[in-house]
């Protein structure tokens, strides 16, 4: 065994595994969307694997309360302002040097999707809204590419892995996103560390299989986990593509992909938040903009080489390079719309 492959000795000891799969492995490259409480799970056991490379993409910037339950974040890591990606990817290169991580601070949207996702064999879900999701599944029945789907909340949490043109899609099983009032979030039902590390182990699990040629190894059908109580059952759910009239790999209408079901605006899980997105192409100058709200506003702004970030009255304003911005403190798009305005502009 070489000494690259040592690394990896006991993984390679598990019978339906092997240094075939371990090779393949190796050399493979994977999307994962979202780098917060499934994603940094879902990351550090793809890293410790010895995946080839992985792109990781997120918008956000690391909370207090997010060390609770995301693991590759700790204390240290609230006043280095710098965003989930890069930190994430920085303590993933020191746990496995040899994989390719390549930190992108975006948010993933119809107009960076396909671009984000180019020479990704596999996508994997780290994020808490449907839109995204839905997004995420229009691309890859769009393409025909695995993706590996997931959620949780509470003690509870939902794994389907995607295989186009073979199992549902997501629009198969969850036709539409709830309304907000039957969507519980972790805002307001909670969610324990327990659940996300069971979710997010069986979906870097199936993503490996995946990624390693062992396809005809997933589990195809929805699983459902209750980490409180220990139920693991997984539901049957092909019926759900048999009838062929799901819109999305029935009908070939990718809705969200197109941009005619993605919103320029979203109300962040748990965060009393809202996001804006500019339209594609903006590029702000980050010191143009912390004069402007110097000359302003009582707080200075503080600016790195990826955000700039100030409270304005009882908001906080995070504003990346890309133009998209967090306004925290509001769960309303027009009052984030107007601070917005009245500093960047639009």
């Amino acid at each position: 065994m070489n000494d690259r492959l040592s690394r990896y000795s006991r993984q390679l000891l598990f019978e339906r595994f092997g240094e075939e799969a371990q090779r393949r492995l190796m050399s493979a490259r994977a999307l994962l969307v979202g780098c917060g409480a499934l994603g940094t799970v879902i990351a550090d056991t793809l890293v410790r694997a010895g995946i080839g490379a992985l792109r990781i993409c997120d918008r956000d910037y690391i909370e207090r309360d997010n060390l609770q339950r995301q693991v590759l974040f700790d204390d240290d890591d609230l006043t280095c302002g710098e965003p989930k990606a890069v930190v994430a990817a920085r303590k993933l290169r020191r746990i496995n040097p040899e994989v390719d991580v390549d930190p992108q601070v975006v948010d993933f949207n119809p107009d960076n999707a396909a671009e984000l996702a180019r020479g990704a064999e596999v996508f994997l879900d780290g994020t808490d809204n449907f839109e995204t999701r839905f997004l995420m599944n229009d691309l890859a029945v769009s393409t025909g590419r695995p993706w590996v789907y997931g959620a949780v909340i509470g003690a509870s949490g939902l794994v389907m892995t995607v295989l186009p043109g073979e199992t549902p899609c997501l629009r198969c099983v969850f036709e539409s996103a709830p309304p907000p009032e039957m969507n519980p979030t972790c805002d307001t039902a909670g969610v324990l560390g327990s659940a996300v590390k069971v979710v997010a182990a069986l979906q870097a699990l199936e993503g490996m299989k995946l990624l390693s040629g062992l396809r005809g190894e997933c589990i195809r059908g929805l699983i459902t986990v209750d980490a409180w109580t220990g139920r693991v059952t997984t539901l049957n759910v092909a019926a759900a593509r048999d009838a062929g009239d799901c819109a999305c790999c029935g009908k070939r209408r990718f809705d969200y992909l197109e941009g005619r079901m993605f919103s320029s605006h979203v109300t962040l899980c748990g965060r009393n938040a809202v996001q804006l997105q500019p339209p594609a192409g903006l590029r702000v100058d980050l010191d143009v903009i912390a004069e402007k709200i110097r000359r302003a506003n009582t707080v200075p702004a503080q600016v790195n080489a990826f955000m700039l970030q100030t409270r304005i009255g009882d908001l906080t304003l995070t504003l990346f390079r890309d133009g998209r911005a967090i306004i925290k403190g509001t769960k309303e798009p027009e009052v984030a719309r107007s601070l917005y305005a009245r500093f960047v502009g639009g």
